[in-house]
Parts: C-alpha cells; structure tokens; sequence
C-alpha cells in the first residue's frame, strides 16, 4: 500500500520538500489555508485549511490516516505537526511540549535559559504596563517583537535613550537620561501585539555583532551542523534579512564558539530528528541565541544556499528522516552561495525591467520578482515586504555576493514615492 505524508504548508518554500516526497513514492496531502497556494498543484489530496488549526488538521488526519505529518520552513506549523503526531500515536521527533519552545519565544527563552545557553536579557510582555517597565529596566533600548511569529514581522528597535545629556523630563517616566515617550512606545507595543498569534510581546535587550544563522541537522538525537550562514540585515528600526551568504567569512574560533553554543541550543529544545535552524549574534561576550527554530531555514537557504556551497540536499534529508530513511549529511564540496533580496520603497511601482544581459551573468543562478507594476509598497518592515531576489554561486562566498550584486544592477524598479 501506498504511504502517505501529510506536508503542512504549500507556499513556494515548501515546493522542494513537496517534490522530494513525491520522488519518494508517498501520497502527498498538502494543507494550506490559501486555496491558491503554489504547492497545491503537485498535491494528491489538496484540504484548504490552515496549519495552525491544530484540532482540524487532527481531524483531517483521521480521515486521511498519514503515516507521518511534517512542515518543511514555516514555524507555526511545527507545533502542529508535533501536535497532530502525537495525537496520532506516531514516535515524536519533537514532542509537542517540546515544539512550543521552538516556536514560541518566551518559551524558548525560559528554556535555553534553564540549560544554561547563552541569550539576552528579555521579558515576556502581556500589557503595556509591563513593556514600559521591562523597556526602563532595559535603559531604554532594547528590541520588541511578537512572541509567536516569523519573518521580521512586529520586531521593532525602542530606543528612548536620551544623548542631549539633559535631565529627563519629570511628566515622562524616567531611568538616568531615557525619557519614555508613552505615546510612540504604545504604538510599538500595539504594532508588534498585532504580529503576535498569541499577543505576547517580547521586549530583549538589543544585541550587537555579526548575526549568522546555523544549518543543522538532528538524527537520533545527534546533531550534525551542515554550515553557517552569514546574514545580512536592514539598519532599525526593522530588522528584515536582505541577503545570505555560505560559508560564513568569520574566523575560525569564533565559528567554533558558534557550533558549541548551538549544539547547547539543539539539546536544550529536545530535538530528536529534523533539522533547525539556530539564528545567533556575535557579541562582545561570544555568541548568544537570537532563535532558534526546529524546521528548515526559509529564505532559500537550505533548498538553494546549501547544496549549491555544500552540495547537502537538506530537504531531502529532512524529508527522508521524516520517513524513517537514511541520510547523507556529509559535504561534497565546499563553494560560495548568496542570495540577496530587493528592499521595498514606499510607494506604488510605476514599472519593472530586467535588461536582457542578466542572463549572460556567470554565477548567477536564478532571479524572482514578487511584485508587479501597480502593486502598493510600504517600505520593508518584514519579509513579506520585499520585492524578489537573485541567486549566485562562486567559487567563494565573496564570489557570489559580488555576482548577486551585479545581477540587481540589472533590474530597475521605478516608483512612485509617497
């Protein structure tokens, strides 16, 4: 009889597992809440439903009965696989306990802080009484963001430090020289509530360094880290990832502080089988936990980036172990991928041309728009905000940046501004 896998998720990110499974020989049941989602095309049994309503993706199992349910980058969906698996009676890779601390962020918090792994301070923040103290206690500068969310949306930097050297005003509630501006602050509050599924808020002391992101995977409960990730993000207030790049160009020891702090991360969430994706900041103090997620890293950097500066198939390998199968986690090579976004300008695009000599550019791999002539634009405040990408290899990771830089000279964007 035929198996059957249950794939929570049918966005574009999720195409390349989708295909594996399908390789693979399972009957594909694909879930996604957007009955136009790109994936649905290649389902079986296509159910129009969202992947984080746990209880009817459980009932939709009973009927469909899959031998395993997974995700493949999307991180709200994890907890319901884990959820859906363990309802089902199938061996958890990662209990649904376990998955709360992998997707929610003051869970995750509370439980890299237990085990001892390195991380900012933070509060988890359920009014607005409570952000304005954490933000005092704080100094003023610190990050909010939603406590159940991905992609950069609702993170905002607060910074009420005041550098005049003046006394701070006595109506507004004051620590040494940081004057908080209630109205601005409840606006911040509101914002990233409004991006958070649960409407916890985290408010983080603000962390400064290189930020990279680990690419890992879990079998049996050891961790093999596959490469890291260099990241490359907007100035603040938004911190939205406009590029990445393999293998990170960090010296050699701090890379290893990397992998240590890591595996402490992996161990600390329980993590038995599937990947994760551990983004981290290197501060002054070493290396500390900015996330951590038990799914794939989006942004194609495990379905493009890796094989093409490794040649590791992670998403097969996440889809094999999935199914009970072996995988090769071993590198074949060692070269330079990069991808690099387009920001958006606020406003509406007048137009979009591609001059025809991108095509002839050596290294470059693949270029996306997302946007179109006409569609409104507001800025880049999270992922969704951005306007496509472009894709490169080289025989380095400065190689490929160089050649993704050059392919976006190729594309022109003409808005009108508001």
């Amino acid at each position: 009889m035929q198996k059957k896998m249950m794939i929570l998720g049918a966005s574009a990110l999720q195409i390349p597992a989708i295909k594996k499974a399908k390789e693979l020989g399972f009957q594909i049941i694909l879930v996604d809440y957007d009955e136009n989602a790109p994936g649905f095309p290649l389902a079986d049994v296509k159910l129009v439903v969202s992947t984080l309503d746990q209880e009817e993706v459980y009932r939709q199992a009973l009927i469909y009965q899959p031998d395993v349910v997974i995700t493949s980058t999307s991180d709200g969906p994890v907890r319901t696989a884990a959820y859906v698996n363990e309802k089902l009676g199938k061996k958890p890779d990662l209990s649904y306990g376990d998955s709360l601390c992998a997707t929610i962020k003051s869970h995750m918090r509370d439980r890299l802080k237990e085990n001892g792994v390195p991380i900012p301070a933070y509060y988890a923040i359920h009014d607005f009484g409570e952000l304005k103290k954490a933000v005092s206690e704080l100094n003023g500068y610190c990050i909010v963001k939603p406590a159940d969310n991905a992609g950069s949306r609702g993170v905002v930097l607060v910074d009420f430090r005041d550098c005049s050297g003046q006394a701070a005003d006595s109506e507004k509630e004051a620590v040494g020289l940081i004057k908080i501006d209630d109205e601005k602050l409840r606006e911040i509050y509101e914002y990233s509530k409004s991006n958070s599924r649960n409407g916890i808020v985290m408010a983080e002391e603000f962390m400064t360094g290189a930020e990279v992101s680990v690419e890992s995977m879990t079998v049996n409960g050891e961790t093999t880290i596959v490469t890291i990730t260099d990241k490359f993000i907007t100035p603040p207030p938004y911190f939205v990832e406009l590029g990445h790049s393999q293998p990170s160009i960090l010296p050699g020891e701090v890379k290893e502080a990397i992998r240590k702090v890591t595996l402490q991360a992996v161990k600390a969430i329980r993590l038995q089988n599937g990947p994760s994706h551990t983004e981290i900041k290197v501060t002054e103090s070493g290396p500390k936990i900015v996330e951590i997620a038990a799914r794939l890293g989006g942004d194609f950097i495990t379905s493009k980036l890796v094989p093409l500066s490794t040649g590791v198939d992670m998403v097969g390998s996440s889809v094999l172990l999935a199914a009970g199968e072996k995988t090769d986690l071993s590198a074949r090579w060692e070269k330079g991928s990069a991808i690099r976004f387009i920001p958006g300008i606020p406003g509406r695009i007048r137009s979009i041309a591609v001059e025809e000599d991108i095509h002839a550019l050596e290294g470059l791999e693949e270029f996306v728009l997302y946007k179109k002539a006409g569609d409104e634009i507001n800025g880049t405040k999270s992922s969704n905000d951005r306007l496509g990408h472009v894709i490169a290899s080289g025989k380095t990771a400065g190689e490929a940046l160089d050649i993704a830089g050059k392919a976006l000279e190729f594309i022109h964007i003409d808005m009108e501004k508001e």
